[in-house]
């Protein structure tokens, strides 16, 4: 087993799965299945400044879904 060195790659890709959740991954590494290439690459710093900026829930997106349709539903009972 080799250990991988995040931090001496020169170029990352950002990544984002099915629930919505972002990582990084290195560029040259294909992509780890159940995640997609959203295109956004470059340093390590650079790509992690575009999660900051895009991912301001980070509540995966099915938890979120659920939230929102049991607030519906507390409404929806409270109108009754």
């Amino acid at each position: 087993m080799t250990f991988y060195d995040w931090d001496a790659r020169s170029s990352y890709k950002v990544l984002v799965n099915r629930d919505k959740l972002y990582a990084i991954w290195p560029e040259d590494r294909e992509t780890p299945k159940g995640w997609k290439d959203i295109g956004q690459r470059g340093s390590r710093d650079l790509c992690l400044n575009y999660i900051e900026e895009v991912w301001t829930d980070m509540r995966p997106l099915t938890i979120r879904q659920r939230l929102d349709e049991a607030a519906v539903k507390v409404q929806r009972d409270a109108g009754n």
